[in-house]
């Protein structure tokens, strides 16, 4: 069985700011912000939320299929995705677009500027979501606004059951299109901040949207682990703390492909977060997000 992963594929220029943010920004001038960050390190990844938890599941022992879009410049990417023996069949490819690039400053408190170039994830919703069987569970995770909307759609109809993870898309959508995402998923997972944002948005709490259809909520909390919602009660699973904090890139996304490799397999979700903590934790103490070794770790699991 196969996890469908819909979401952005995209090359990360990661530098790293040897200081604290907090320590240029003055919070009193932030109406006339003007910064500069030295940053003494610079090196670029393969990145994207789809390439990570494709990357991620793999290495766990579960078959990714990714349904994303790339550019002129793909050659280097499908040769990677190639190279880990998965299809990109359903990788769509522009000829007049750059591939998706992201722009990442971390700091030495592992927070993080980020800025974004959509380029050919724009045209993501010509990219549908293929009809298949062998499908077990699917993710639906930040891509171009169209494909979001139209690929939770096609999930739906394929009779696929899927995870909403928003993630710094979520502002993008209307109090209806959130309304309808949630109504369509099957899972929603957000970090703290997404999570308060969703509820505001939505006039909810985590609480009573967990006692809707859905079968989850997770929520996480960086080292401190995750909430788990179900059915309006809420379970902590502590987190892994981690001595040799390396780069947070793509942690979130190594979460993500734990916690699908065992939905994937009919696990608890308590214990497929559990995973998830610890992928995620695996995965500070690596550069980039596709670097990491998760090899074993489900085996360790079970």
């Amino acid at each position: 069985m196969c996890v469908l992963i819909c979401g952005s594929l995209a090359f990360d220029t990661i530098a790293v700011f040897p200081g604290r943010f907090s320590e240029q920004i003055l919070p009193s001038q932030i109406h006339i912000l003007n910064v500069s960050f030295l940053t003494p390190t610079l090196r670029r990844e393969f990145g994207g939320c789809a390439g990570n938890i494709a990357y991620s599941l793999k290495q766990l022992g579960t078959d990714p299929i990714i349904v994303s879009t790339l550019g002129v410049d793909s050659t280097e990417y499908l040769k990677r995705i190639d190279g880990f023996g998965m299809t990109t069949k359903f990788v769509k490819i522009d000829a007049e677009s750059n591939t998706a690039q992201a722009f990442i400053i971390t700091d030495i408190d592992n927070n993080q500027i980020t800025a974004f170039h959509p380029g050919a994830m724009q045209l993501a919703h010509l990219n549908e979501v293929p009809r298949l069987e062998n499908i077990r569970v699917a993710i639906l995770s930040p891509d171009g606004r169209d494909a979001m909307i139209q690929h939770a759609e096609q999930m739906a109809l394929h009779g696929i059951p899927f995870m909403f993870d928003p993630g710094q898309g979520l502002p993008m959508f209307s109090k209806g299109e959130l309304q309808r995402f949630v109504s369509l998923a099957t899972w929603v997972a957000v970090n703290d901040y997404e999570g308060k944002m969703l509820c505001q948005l939505l006039e909810s709490s985590l609480e009573e949207l967990s006692r809707s259809h859905l079968k989850g909520i997770v929520v996480t909390l960086g080292e401190l682990g995750c909430d788990l919602w179900e059915s309006g009660t809420k379970t902590h699973v502590a987190g892994i703390k981690v001595s040799d904090v390396v780069d947070p890139t793509g942690c979130g996304d190594a979460f993500r492909a734990a916690v699908l490799h065992g939905l994937s397999n009919s696990w608890t979700l308590a214990d497929c977060v559990a995973l998830g903590n610890r992928a995620g934790a695996v995965k500070l103490s690596s550069r980039g997000g596709q670097n990491h070794t998760l090899a074993g770790l489900a085996d360790r699991a079970a």
